[in-house]
């Protein structure tokens, strides 16, 4: 099963140039811990609820900073070709719960999360995903 079968289409995203009370604000609304960065269609980037609380706030930014100053750049996702294999076995990699998907023209399509594995992959394969991201002691980006 490829990723683009399981994948959620509508994707809410953040602008670099946008501030993190706005990401804040649609973590929050969204029960997510992560949100795109995208300039156009392209993803550049990806935020956290920990890159804000950690790597913001810790340091002295304030909810005006701009996403650009705390976005991870060196983010992991996949394609939307991958399977969803593939995307669990990165997902259990890099000890996330979300991964944003780009297709052949390497433009943001969608996301894929533990949940979407859960529902519509093979148990295992799901299982292979959160054994990863249960992992005590690694640091990841994302």
């Amino acid at each position: 099963m490829k990723v683009s079968e399981v994948m959620t289409r509508d994707v809410q995203t953040v602008g670099p140039d946008q501030r993190v009370q706005d990401a804040a604000s649609f973590m929050l609304s969204a029960d997510a811990g992560s949100i795109p960065v995208t300039d156009g269609d392209r993803l550049i980037g990806m935020i956290t609820d920990r890159d804000i609380a950690v790597r913001g706030i810790a340091k002295g930014h304030g909810p005006d900073t701009l996403v650009r100053d705390l976005m991870s750049d060196d983010m992991v996702f996949v394609r939307d070709s991958d399977s969803v294999a593939e995307a669990a076995a990165r997902m259990s990699e890099a000890q996330v719960r979300r991964l944003p998907v780009i297709d052949a023209q390497e433009k943001l399509c969608g996301i894929v999360s533990l949940g979407d594995l859960a529902r519509e992959a093979d148990p295992d394969t799901a299982e292979q995903a959160l054994e990863g991201v249960a992992q005590p002691g690694r640091q990841h980006q994302q």
